[in-house]
């Protein structure tokens, strides 16, 4: 379940991983053709008991001491000593400040007594060089001071043609690999981040109880509608139940919000997919009817009346509930402002409260107040 969460997450932000992986991509291309070359030289180098040590047990023990890493650590260090690197600088008439783009690195290599000798450089001739006189001066040092062991060249460093770094491809596929590996983290997190933050913003816009937009939101989007389409024609209507109003106090809450949830059903099954519904006061809701006429006003308006006259039966605490509905809509005209025509609609709900024989009235400004009947 939750690996087609993430599938889904992906798929949902697949320009993320796209433009990350290609951004990786481009930076490795970028770096490759910008960044100087470097050469590796190696040479590697075996101890071994000196030959003036006497056949027999001698032999035997030195081999035992080779076995404790101690002498070949010391030999090491030998390779690696400043001592020998300036030796090697001086031989060639260069100075430490003339090598300042090249590393040296001296490794035991393990379960063998080997060690090897290596320089990265930009100079693929110079690195084979520098490593060779070292390796030369530190047999010459150790010959010196330690005679019970030879320390002699196994492979000598010879020149590299190919540079070992940048390498394009290598660099290239991986960083189109971490490329992927990224984006996918990221389009995850940002739709991990997304989530909490839509529904914050969606308990801003909506009603808790009944899910519809609530009063605030849905005169912004009221604003908006008419800042768009100042030209087309739109209908608002308030739908209040009076039924509700007057047993707000004596039906317990979760009877008040069953007949809150069963209005905004009527609501959506009797309008268009574009219209929209906003909770306007604890009973009455609004409605917004874009690009409607009052003639197609007032007959959506008798729909939702007709639907919510039917008594509504609340079986849990056997009680039947005459919604008893007043509806009061206006027709936006001659670039009236939002709050214009929210007043022009309170005030036709209000007169249909009053009203014993028509419970719907439409005011348009041509035609204040006007009801089928």
């Amino acid at each position: 379940m939750e690996l087609k969460l993430y599938l889904k997450m992906l798929q949902r932000g697949w320009w993320i991983v796209a433009l990350t992986t290609l951004l990786a991509v481009n930076i490795a291309l970028v770096a490759s053709y910008i960044a100087t070359p470097l050469y590796r030289a190696s040479a590697k180098f075996i101890i071994s008991p000196s030959s003036e040590i006497a056949i027999g047990r001698d032999v035997i023990t030195s081999l035992e001491a080779l076995d404790k890493r101690s002498i070949i650590s010391t030999y090491a260090e030998f390779l690696n000593s400043r001592m020998v690197y300036l030796e090697a600088l001086s031989v060639l008439s260069l100075e430490p400040g003339d090598l300042s783009e090249y590393q040296f690195s001296t490794v035991v290599l393990p379960d063998a007594n080997i060690i090897e000798l290596a320089v990265l450089g930009p100079d693929p001739d110079l690195a084979a060089l520098l490593t060779n006189t070292i390796g030369n001066h530190a047999i010459e040092n150790i010959g010196q001071l330690y005679r019970a062991y030879d320390i002699s060249f196994l492979d000598s460093a010879s020149f590299s043609p190919l540079p070992v770094s940048p390498q394009p491809v290598r660099d290239t596929s991986l960083a189109f690999v971490l490329g992927l590996m990224g984006g996918s983290a990221l389009a995850i997190l940002s739709e991990q981040i997304r989530i909490p933050l839509e529904g914050y913003r969606l308990r801003l816009r909506q009603d808790s109880t009944t899910g519809v937009y609530n009063q605030r939101y849905f005169r912004k989007l009221l604003e908006d509608e008419l800042a768009q389409h100042s030209d087309d024609t739109l209908s608002i209507g308030i739908v209040d139940i009076g039924g509700l109003s007057e047993s707000l106090e004596a039906l317990p809450l979760i009877a008040v919000q069953h007949v809150l949830l069963r209005v905004t059903d009527v609501l959506r099954r009797e309008l268009r997919g574009n219209d929209i519904i906003g909770r306007w006061s604890d009973a009455s809701f609004i409605v917004m009817l874009p690009s409607t006429p009052g003639v197609a006003a007032q007959r959506t308006f008798s729909r939702i009346f007709q639907a919510l006259s039917l008594p509504l039966k609340l079986e849990q605490y056997s009680v039947v509930l005459n919604l008893n509905p007043y509806i009061g809509g206006s027709v936006y005209s001659n670039n009236i402002t939002s709050q214009e025509l929210l007043n022009q609609a309170e005030a036709a709900v209000e007169r249909a409260r009053r009203d014993n024989a028509d419970q719907i009235y439409v005011w348009e400004m041509n035609k204040p107040f006007w009801s089928e009947n």
